[in-house]
Formats: structure tokens, C-alpha cells, sequence
């Protein structure tokens, strides 16, 4: 009775207003087609733009590995644990290991329709894990969206972007400026620029990524589940080229 009355509490302190926004949202999910989705491309290149617009207009999580390996770490879960003893020696964490995590993740609720893989597969070795996890629950990837976009482009994106932490929201001082300079839209909570947003660490991101990546691309284009995504274009005009191609 005690478990039943404080559920009954909590709900009653929680505002109608937000009840029937849950309540819609929900509603409205439910004749959501399911979707996997995987975003690649390179830094600056606007999937952390898109993730969360796609996400909350197809109903579906966003996983990034970063943030997975944090939260089976914070859960003590026993893939979790294992991946804080490599990470506590200094090893990177395998392929296994993530899949699994991955795999975890799928479960929870707000992953029923579907997800937008972000950073994840870097090669295909992961590619193929990552085939053979989704074949086992019966599921494969449907879209694999490459943001293709020449170097040239990026290094003014790069040096301009500021993001909220807590969402992933990314802001741009020329193209995407928040409302306030330095400040959240939403939540009135500071942007940060990343460490790493500069010319001389871009090239050698771009040099790794081209490197590491087209080889995945290569791999997803094979199977035929490959859109190019024209990712120069204004973040409007790709959110309306990607919510098209997600939408078929």
C-alpha cells in the first residue's frame, strides 16, 4: 500500500500541463513507424543539429557511444563494469563490449521506435557486430545517412559552433545563433565551445575520419541502405532533406 500511495504522490505533484504533454507525445508516437538510423559524417558536418530534431519528430533515442559506456558504467551493469575495468587500465573498450552495451540500451522504453546511432559504427568491423546484434532481435538498419560535405566548408562551422551539454543542442555564431549570445534557447543555461573547435585539431580530425570512416560508408553503400545527406546546405534545408528521406 505504502509503494501504491507514494506513486499516487508523485503523480499528483507532477503538472497537468505535463501529464497531457507526456500523454500526447505518446499518442502521437504511437503510429510512428519504427526507424534505426545511422548518422555519419564529419566533425561540424550538423548531426548534432539534426539528431535532435529527427529524434523527437520519429520518436526515437539517441545513442551515442560516449554517453551509452557513461550510463552502463553509472549503472554497475555487468557490461558496465567490465567496460570501467578497461577504461580504468587504459584500454579502450572492445567492439564486443560496446555492441553489448548497445544492445542494452535498446531496451529501454524510449528506444521502442527505433534509435539514431551517432559515432557508432567507426569501422566496419563495428558495422558487421553491429549487423549481427540488430539480426538476432529480429532488426536491421534502415537508413544510414552520410552528411557529405567538403573539408573546405567545415572549418568556419567548427571555429562558430557552441553547444548546450545537457541536450546536445548545437548553436552556430554566424549560421545558428541562439536567441541570447552564450545561452540556451530553451532552458536560459550556458553554451560551451568544445576544446577541440579549432582549425589545427579539425585537420587532423577530418585526416582520421576520412581514414577511418569511408570504409563504412563503402560497406553501408553495398548494402544499399546509403543516402547521401548535401550537408553544406542551410540546417533548414537539410532538416527538411532528412526528415524526407526518413519518412521513405
Amino acid at each position: 500500500m505504502a509503494t501504491s500511495s507514494a506513486a499516487s504522490v508523485d503523480m499528483e505533484d507532477i503538472q497537468t500541463v505535463d501529464l497531457m504533454s507526456e500523454l500526447l507525445r505518446r499518442m502521437k508516437c504511437a503510429s510512428k513507424p519504427d526507424k534505426r538510423l545511422v548518422f555519419i559524417g564529419p566533425p561540424g558536418s550538423g548531426k548534432g543539429t539534426q539528431s535532435p530534431v529527427i529524434k523527437d519528430e520519429f520518436c526515437l533515442c539517441h545513442l551515442s557511444t560516449g554517453d551509452m559506456l557513461r550510463a552502463a558504467v553509472a549503472a554497475k551493469s555487468p557490461l558496465g563494469v567490465k567496460a570501467k575495468e578497461a577504461m580504468d587500465k587504459g584500454e579502450l573498450v572492445s567492439d564486443d563490449l560496446v555492441v553489448g552495451i548497445m544492445d542494452e540500451a535498446m531496451n529501454r522504453p524510449k528506444c521502442q521506435k527505433g534509435f539514431i546511432l551517432d559515432g557508432f559504427p567507426r569501422t566496419v568491423t563495428q558495422a558487421e557486430k553491429l549487423d549481427e546484434m540488430l539480426n538476432r532481435r529480429g532488426a536491421q538498419i534502415d537508413k544510414v545517412l552520410n552528411f557529405a560535405i567538403d573539408d573546405s566548408v567545415l572549418e568556419e562551422r567548427i571555429t562558430g559552433r557552441w553547444i548546450h551539454p545537457s541536450s546536445g543542442r548545437s548553436y552556430h555564431t554566424k549560421f545558428a545563433p541562439p536567441k541570447v549570445p552564450g545561452v540556451d534557447d530553451l532552458t536560459g543555461e550556458p553554451l560551451i565551445q568544445r576544446k577541440d573547435d579549432n582549425a589545427d585539431v579539425l585537420r587532423s580530425r577530418l585526416d582520421a575520419f576520412h581514414k577511418q570512416t569511408q570504409p563504412v560508408i563503402d560497406y553501408y553503400a553495398k548494402k544499399g541502405n546509403l543516402v547521401n545527406i548535401p550537408a553544406e546546405k542551410a540546417p533548414e534545408e537539410v532538416t527538411k532533406v532528412v526528415k524526407k528521406v526518413v519518412s521513405t
